[in-house]
């Protein structure tokens, strides 16, 4: 029997979650059974007892605000504790609509793939400013060549996974889940998958984009040190590189004053060079150490794997 949960993380959406339940789908394709989980962020309302009373199947309450990645991380481990073959992520505040859940869990079912997120359109969102509409397509595609994947919408948290994906996803941010994910998916090779969803009208303001500056600087914190995590070598090899060529610049310059017969002065050229052509050689050793460590990762996460397959087994099939 394949068994889908939704799960949703909530902050304070006492007023927002019911219609949000409300419109979930009941029944689907391919599913035998439906079940719904919430994570409370440390709400200060009664986003919780709201939950319960419009017969969510499973709640996890935070005693203080922890963040959007926490509470999705919290949200996968509870689903695969309580046995989702399938698992789908969407927001509290009903932007997605959720007859769209039956197209994104259509792929894991049919075995094309184990990641599914949907994709808004986001250069066309009118409820997008035009700034936001290029930034969200500009980030898109650099989260696409970091991840070696192709992301219209990289930062929709409209997904669906299958168990495997969810037992393999790691989260190590604390901001946001949509952009590290899909670089860590990208990196393991996994079958990711985009289909066009529709989204409701706005409810209210976005709580992860306080302000366009304030998102760019955290969007950038996590590509860059997600990106670096899982591709060392690359990201070293580049700085090792640059320094390098850097260095060359004024060895030439000296050498071509040296040759044209000024062999007085100068030094400051072949100095700044041996400067910068050292430091780019120990960025490159850097970077062979670190894609050391990043190949001892992968070990470490095949391990973390197999302990949380066997941890986060459903509850009602664990050895007594």
């Amino acid at each position: 029997m394949t068994k889908l949960i939704i799960q949703i993380p909530c902050y304070n959406e006492a007023t927002t979650l019911p219609p949000t339940l409300r419109d979930l789908p009941r029944a689907l394709p391919g599913v035998d059974i439906i079940e719904y989980l919430i994570i409370d962020d440390g709400s200060s309302d009664n986003t919780a007892d709201v939950a319960r009373a419009n017969g969510v199947h499973h709640v996890v309450q935070f005693e203080q605000n922890k963040g959007l990645a926490a509470a999705f991380r919290a949200g996968i481990e509870e689903s695969l504790r309580q046995g989702a073959d399938i698992i789908v992520n969407t927001d509290a505040d009903n932007q997605y609509q959720a007859s769209d859940i039956a197209t994104i869990v259509a792929p894991i079912i049919a075995r094309r793939a184990e990641l599914v997120v949907g994709d808004r359109g986001v250069a066309e969102l009118p409820n997008f400013s035009a700034i936001k509409r290029r930034l969200q397509v500009f980030g898109s595609w650099v989260i696409g060549q970091a991840a070696e994947l192709r992301t219209p919408d990289a930062t929709s948290g409209f997904r669906a996974m299958s168990r495997e994906a969810a037992l393999k996803t790691l989260v190590l941010s604390n901001y946001s889940y949509t952009l590290e994910s899909l670089i860590h998916a990208g990196s393991r090779k996994a079958a990711v998958e985009f289909v066009r969803i529709g989204i409701n009208p706005q409810t209210r303001p976005s709580r992860l984009m306080k302000s366009i500056p304030h998102y760019i600087r955290k969007s950038g914190v996590t590509i860059l040190r997600a990106y670096t995590m899982y591709r060392p070598l690359r990201v070293f090899t580049i700085l090792g590189g640059a320094m390098i060529i850097a260095g060359m610049l004024p060895g030439v310059r000296f050498l071509w004053f040296f040759v044209a017969g000024e062999r007085v002065g100068h030094i400051q050229s072949l100095i700044l060079a041996a400067i910068l052509i050292i430091v780019g050689f120990q960025i490159l050793l850097i970077g062979l150490l670190a894609d050391l460590i990043a190949n001892n990762r992968k070990l470490l996460e095949e391990t973390l794997y197999r302990v949380r397959k066997m941890e986060l087994s459903p509850t009602d099939k664990r050895p007594e």
